[in-house]
């Protein structure tokens, strides 16, 4: 979900009258797919996110800017070596495409200025951000070869070329009837669709406002208009370019019940259902950034990666669980396999060799029961009963041995499954590199630890205050939580933790006094919510004195074992959590 072309008209004049005549200050690059620029202006800094996600592919003014990895990417310094005190000269978009351009005024030897331009194509999943100094492509975030696209060629020393236009019309300086008479040619299209192919930089939302303003649902055939509809049309063209550009309009979001952002726009929208909440900002860059909280556009370096390992770790292992389950399935069966052997060598030479199935009295049965042994042709009978003995001897070896695969395939499930939550709570770069050095001590992962940088700041956990005024410590990953529970916790603390689910563990400092029933529901309502089971109700959380919780000698990161505990069903009530998520003592 992103703004279209139109859209974006607003929001490049926006960036230029905040940015033209700034000075580039600083470049970052936090992720692969961001780029900040720091741009400095008569008594304030100003910060541009430029971010290629495909989700939502975007460039706006933030307010506080992200962590960045101790050693910044090629791209980035390529970026700073070009533009570094760069002066922003212009910045300007590609008729109506999702294309803006910010053209970079940067010192040359002998005190030439040259102009440099920064291309930003925010086209979905074919995003790319390309730097072009007189016409050639100096470098891009996303290099395009001949085996990725047979159109264009996005690479260094090439000339920078435009992506293939779009045969559409400017609906800004095309004229009425000429924009009327391309919208009806397309006879059999429903009239938004119609509406997407023949106005340019027009998106699903604009499309459909326009086909709300004209009174017209949007799923009405064109070749169903009548002259009235066609004059409604018009004016809602005409009256949808007016709110455009009129700076006093709000852009707004749609977010439907659950919260899920439906539809982004640089001006209010009507067309929504009810269940549907409009939020209106005062600046397209507050609302971006708005859409990229919600939506979590922003990853951390590596977290994406972590994520996919972790997942197929964890597929891997429940593979492996499924065929181990069925080998103990067949080992349970290894005295059968004795039977055959036994009757085998009772009725050796009652039996025809080479044949595939012999059906004899079973020596075991009591009552005279026939018993069908199956046979390999290919061997003798002294050889199949030889071959049935040999397997009863290894299904019975395995029954001892696959218990304790099987167990160590449900913790290493389990552990997996700790490292998954604490991904989905990591919400900075030093949490995600303790989690990256467990990943590489558990063998999961096979690399040098990143260099750490000195503005790195120490990883620390979650800290809330309870109703009544103690402290509640939440661990964000595995060695968090060795550390609350084994060092941090003092005697007379309670330790809580989900019955059997993967998720954090929670400290709540008593200070020797006895908490409240409020204290201990949002302790555990916490450890619910930082858990697998999180979003769901009637969580069993248990609850013991910190004493009574011991580490075993070589157990995994985040497995301890404890007694005397109480279990409590939470609910977590997520609007109540709110207020407490939103106020970390440690942020």
């Amino acid at each position: 979900m992103s703004l279209d072309g139109f859209s974006l008209v607003p929001l490049v004049k926006e960036l230029a009258k905040k940015l033209v005549g700034g000075r580039i200050d600083k470049i970052t690059q936090p992720n692969k797919q961001t780029v900040i620029i720091s741009v400095r202006q008569p008594g304030q800094n100003l910060l541009l996110q430029i971010s290629i996600n495909p989700q939502n592919p975007s460039v706006h003014l933030i307010s506080h800017a992200p962590e960045n990895p101790a050693e910044p990417p090629i791209f980035c310094m390529v970026l700073r070596k070009q533009l570094d005190a760069g002066r922003i000269a212009a910045i300007r978009q590609r008729t109506l495409d999702r294309m803006i351009s910010i053209d970079i005024d940067t010192l040359a030897a002998g005190g030439k200025i040259v102009t440099k331009t920064l291309v930003l194509e925010l086209v979905g999943k074919y995003s790319n951000i390309i730097l072009v100094a007189d016409g050639i492509i100096t470098e891009s975030l996303r290099r395009v070869g001949a085996n990725s696209s047979r159109v264009r060629l996005v690479l260094p020393g090439l000339p920078y070329e435009y992506p293939p236009g779009q045969d559409k019309l400017n609906p800004f300086n095309t004229a009425e009837d000429v924009m009327l008479d391309r919208i009806c040619s397309q006879e059999s299209a429903k009239l938004s669709k119609a509406i997407l192919g023949a106005c340019l930089g027009f998106g699903p939302v604009s499309a459909k406002e326009t086909s709300f303003l004209a009174g017209l649902p949007p799923t009405m055939l064109v070749s169903d208009m009548d002259d009235n509809d066609k004059r409604s049309l018009t004016n809602a063209i005409k009256e949808i370019c007016d709110l455009n550009m009129d700076p006093a309009q709000k852009p707004c979001a749609a977010t439907d019940v659950n919260g899920k952002i439906t539809a982004l726009s640089s001006f209010p929208l009507h067309y929504m259902g009810e269940d549907i909440v409009l939020h209106t900002f005062d600046t397209i860059s507050e609302l971006l950034e708005y859409a990229d909280e919600r939506m979590r556009t922003f990853v951390l370096p590596d977290k994406a990666r972590f994520q996919k390992l972790v997942k197929n770790e964890l597929a891997r292992a429940k593979r492996k669980l499924d065929v181990l389950y069925k080998e103990q399935d067949e080992a349970e069966n290894a005295d059968t396999y004795k039977v055959y052997g036994d009757n085998l060598m009772t009725y050796q030479y009652q039996i025809d060799p080479h044949i595939s199935s012999a059906t004899v009295q079973d020596i075991y049965s009591t009552n005279g029961e026939e018993i069908t042994i199956p046979l390999d042709p290919k061997y003798t009978i002294i050889q199949n009963m030889q071959r049935c003995y040999r397997k009863y001897d290894k299904l019975k070896r395995a029954q001892e041995l696959l218990v304790g695969q099987i167990e160590s395939c449900k913790e290493s499930i389990t552990y997996l499954e700790t490292i998954e939550t604490s991904l989905l709570s990591s919400e900075s770069i030093s949490e995600i590199n303790e989690i990256h050095q467990e990943l590489t001590a558990a063998g999961y992962l096979h690399e040098k630890p990143k260099k750490r940088s000195s503005n790195d700041k120490p990883a620390r956990p979650f800290r809330f205050m309870s109703p009544s005024g103690m402290e509640i410590l939440v661990g964000k990953n595995n060695i968090q939580n060795d550390k609350l529970t084994t060092k941090i916790a003092r005697p007379g603390d309670l330790w809580l933790h989900t019955k059997e689910i993967p998720g954090s563990h929670v400290i709540l400092r008593t200070n020797g006094n006895e908490p409240t029933e409020d204290d201990l529901l949002i302790a555990a309502s916490l450890a619910a919510h930082f858990s697998k089971a999180s979003g769901s109700s009637n969580i069993p959380v248990d609850c013991t004195d910190v004493r009574y919780v011991k580490k075993p000698s070589g157990a995994k990161p985040g497995f301890v074992i404890f007694t005397h505990q109480r279990t409590l069903a939470v609910t977590p009530d997520e609007e109540k959590l709110k207020s407490y998520l939103e106020n970390d003592l440690n942020a």
